[in-house]
């Protein structure tokens, strides 16, 4: 049996037991497990912007209950559908935390977190004093879900449309994760300077990332608000916040599966434990919180990745390796790269590169002191210098990472004093790091078409839907293809944290070359690198020159840089002391003092 043949029997078993279960379990169980499949559609959009995201958020109760009284108040007050709710709640909602999001996203750390408590805290409280909404009181009386003839007016009826959007709402994460779109999301951890050097916007991944996930927060409000047919601020407050932040972590905060882990977990030993205290101790609700601090501290110290995360490494490890993976992600031949955009090359010799008396000072730091020097297309320039010379800082002001405070610099002819480091990116840039930054948790694959996200278009929508496979396809061949030109093809199914770090350089180099850059810019690829490696990065960085792209390098292996760079840049205390050929330079008297050595 063929593995995609199983996962859908595996699908189609599932929505068969959706159907099964109303029928035979008892009204309580059926109304708990609603209860667990309303509470894991949260924890789902928490794991996006949390887990995933890297924002944590402390506010998805008051989204939830944002959503629930917007169409319990449109259902009652205006006796309009549920289904008329539904879209009001979204809208209203999703608004909010665009609102919320554009405002709170650019904060970091403790901060954003403090953020989200703020309007958990706001939320319920206007609502409590909104006597249009039923002030402490709530709304009752609320209208059940139609569906044609179907009045899902019980428990048991409800069951199947919770859990099939709940179904529906794993499936669309899983698809986007796996996008375009939803690879810039799992690399928000990588950092905005990761992003933007691809062409990526940080800040607006993560706002997507949090209306997203209010939308789930949304859709679970208005389950909450049709099934129970009356609600109160109670269940939307920071408590709940608090309850669905654990729900995350317990079952493990990375990992879509975990939703349902750890609502069932929390759920069900809460339920438990309801039942069962009161027998022993009228302090029922005291104890009860003490077992949850203690079960949360103990999963801190013994399972940090959360109860679902040894399950999730074993499916991640058959996933990689199953051929219905690979036939996803791949199945490919790198001829189909042919159909992304591309960008054409400037005539060679054409001036590319312009800086002109560039100066950075860190307070009463000068680390780059009026340097000028040009590159022109399709030639490889070396950037050299001891430690401490301004390099990196340079290759940072060339691409926006760092702004000048004096002089120019311009990229085919463009002044990039008013650019953004993404802007840069876009207009054909693409570099590698000091520091080498990869997903370690993604595939060599994944980490690689990450540098192809400029080139394709498919958003939220139709990745979440899955009508992207012509680009993705496309994109995973271009991937594969610059995978094979570093000669790492044969492992681009392992995690990129696997790697030695002279191989990470090289993966960085594919990542780069994905973009289809006019420029690489190339911070010391070769440490790290054996012999034979080196030899191989020599003959790429050759063949890219006779394609017209241009390559820009900081490197100290002086035998490497020597024997390939058609010009060098030679800087020493920020300021460049020698410019020309290799063999000019390594005759200059002040180069081989400052650097080569005198018997150089």
């Amino acid at each position: 049996m063929s593995p995609r043949v199983r996962n859908a029997i595996v699908v189609l078993g599932a929505l068969l037991l959706i159907f099964i279960i109303p029928q035979v379990f008892a009204t309580f169980a059926v109304s708990l497990l609603n209860d667990i499949g309303i509470a894991a559609l949260v924890v789902l959009g928490l794991i996006l912007v949390s887990g995933i995201g890297g924002a944590i958020s402390f506010g998805q109760a008051a989204f939830v209950g944002i959503a629930a009284y917007a169409s319990a108040w449109l259902v009652v007050a205006h006796q309009l559908s549920p289904w008329t709710g539904l879209l009001f709640a979204l809208v209203l909602t999703c608004g909010s935390a665009w609102a919320i999001g554009a405002v709170t996203m650019r904060l970091g750390g403790h901060y954003l977190a403090l953020s989200t408590i703020a309007w958990g805290l706001a939320v319920p409280l206007v609502i409590a004093d909104t006597t249009a909404l039923g002030a402490h009181s709530g709304i009752d009386g609320i209208a059940p879900i139609q569906i044609g003839p179907w009045v899902l007016d019980n428990a048991n009826k409800s069951f199947v449309l919770v859990w099939l959007i709940l179904f529906f709402g794993a499936w669309f994460a899983y698809n986007l994760l796996g996008s375009r779109v939803g690879r810039t999301m799992r690399a928000l951890r990588g950092g905005k300077i990761l992003l933007a050097s691809f062409g990526a916007d940080a800040f607006r991944v993560r706002l997507t990332l949090f209306v997203v996930a209010a939308a789930y927060a949304a859709l679970a409000g208005w389950l909450y608000a049709h099934v129970n047919r009356y609600i109160n601020t109670a269940p939307f407050s920071l408590h709940a916040s608090i309850d669905y932040v654990f729900m995350m972590v317990v079952g493990g905060a990375a990992q879509l599966g975990s939703a349902l882990i750890g609502s069932a977990l929390y759920i069900g030993l809460n339920n438990f434990l309801q039942d069962l205290l009161p027998h022993f101790t009228s302090r029922g609700s005291q104890i009860n919180s003490l077992v949850f601090a203690l079960l949360f501290l103990l999963i801190l110290e013994r399972m940090p990745g959360g109860v679902g995360r040894p399950l999730s490494r074993l499916m991640s490890r058959l996933t990689r390796r199953s051929r219905f993976f690979r036939s996803r992600h791949l199945n490919i031949s790198p001829d189909a790269s042919y159909k992304l955009s591309r960008r054409a090359l400037p005539q060679r010799g054409t001036p590319l590169v312009s800086v002109k008396k560039a100066t950075k000072r860190f307070g009463g730091l000068v680390a780059v002191n009026d340097v000028s020097f040009d590159v022109h297309a399709g030639e490889i320039v070396g950037l050299i210098g001891p430690n401490g010379a301004g390099k990196s800082t340079m290759f940072n002001l060339l691409t926006g990472t760092l702004p000048l405070t004096d002089g120019a610099v311009r990229l085919l002819d463009v002044p990039t004093a008013d650019l953004s480091q993404r802007e840069i990116a876009l207009l054909g840039v693409a570099r590698t790091f000091q520091h080498v930054k990869l997903r370690p948790r993604m595939t060599l694959l994944e980490n690689v078409a990450l540098g192809a996200y400029a080139r394709g278009h498919c958003g939220l929508w139709r990745g979440g839907l899955r009508l992207n496979g012509q680009e993705e396809h496309s994109i995973m061949a271009e991937a594969l293809r610059q995978l094979e030109r570093v000669g790492l093809a044969d492992q681009a199914y392992e995690l990129a944290g696997s790697l030695p770090l002279g191989t990470q350089r090289l993966l960085e180099i594919a990542r780069a070359l994905a973009s289809d850059p006019v420029l690489v810019m190339l911070d010391e690829p070769a440490a790290g690198l054996r012999l034979l490696e080196k030899q191989a990065l020599a003959r790429l960085l050759d063949t890219l020159r006779s394609e017209g792209v241009t390559v820009l390098i900081v490197e100290h292996d002086m035998e490497f840089v020597m024997n390939l760079v058609d010009r060098l840049v030679v800087m020493n205390f920020g300021s460049k002391i020698s410019e020309g050929n290799p063999a000019q330079v390594r005759a200059d008297p002040e180069v081989q003092a400052a650097y080569l050595g005198g018997d150089a």
